[in-house]
């Protein structure tokens, strides 16, 4: 019998719940995945009845009650510690770049959304001032944690896919989708690491299993 479940979206579109997905995996708790289809501009009306705040990722595990990404890394931390850098300065630098992750980086969101259908192709409209300024700023993070802490893996903070890891790859995920411009060695090397993880192979090969009925009208423009 499972511990609790994880709720997310359509694995194909949800950022968010990838990121909640990873630290689940990564930390091994033993829950359900129920996965949503979602609808467009906040009417998913299932989630108003599953999840405090209404939107993915949500989590029960144990009687505990966790809901936003960021929480359910730090909540899963708890549970296997390995998941932040042992190293103090380090793990510093790691929850300081999973909090501008989280809180950050709206251009990159709003011009590059999440969709694991696409296939290495710009925007129509290219890529805006605000958006490169975006991409400059998470390449400079990316090649700065390789260099400092990371030279001993493939990852960040080095050999282990850790709670960094998981912020950061839905911006893997669309960096690959838009073919986007001007990174560094260091990070294509690294998101190359990324998706080459076996958790993410396994979430690109289930979003390519979703239903099709689940892609509605609103998300064409994604396509």
């Amino acid at each position: 019998m499972a511990d609790g479940r994880l709720v997310i979206g359509t694995q194909r579109y949800s950022s968010w719940s990838l990121r909640g997905w990873l630290s689940v995996r990564l930390a091994g708790l033993n829950v359900d995945i129920d996965v949503i289809p979602l609808a467009g501009g906040g009417k998913t009306t299932a989630l108003k009845t599953l999840s405090p705040n209404g939107c993915v990722p949500y989590l029960e595990h144990h009687g505990a009650v966790v809901w936003d990404s960021l929480s359910i890394a730090e909540y899963c931390a708890e549970q296997d510690p390995d998941l932040w850098p042992a190293d103090r300065c380090a793990r510093a630098v790691a929850r300081s770049i999973s909090a501008e992750m989280h809180s950050g980086f709206r251009a990159v969101r709003a011009a590059l959304p999440m969709n694991l259908g696409r296939d290495k192709r710009p925007p129509a409209a290219g890529f805006d001032e605000d958006v490169l300024k975006d991409i400059a700023r998470i390449d400079a993070l990316w090649t700065d944690a390789r260099t400092r802490f990371g030279q001993d893996g493939a990852f960040l903070f080095g050999a282990e896919f850790g709670n960094a890891d998981a912020m950061y790859a839905p911006i893997v995920a669309r960096f690959l989708s838009y073919d986007v411009p001007g990174l560094s060695d260091v990070s294509r090397q690294y998101m190359a690491a990324v998706r080459q993880h076996p958790l993410m192979q396994d979430w690109y090969d289930q979003a390519a299993q979703e239903p099709t009925d689940w892609y509605l009208d609103v998300y064409e423009s994604l396509a």
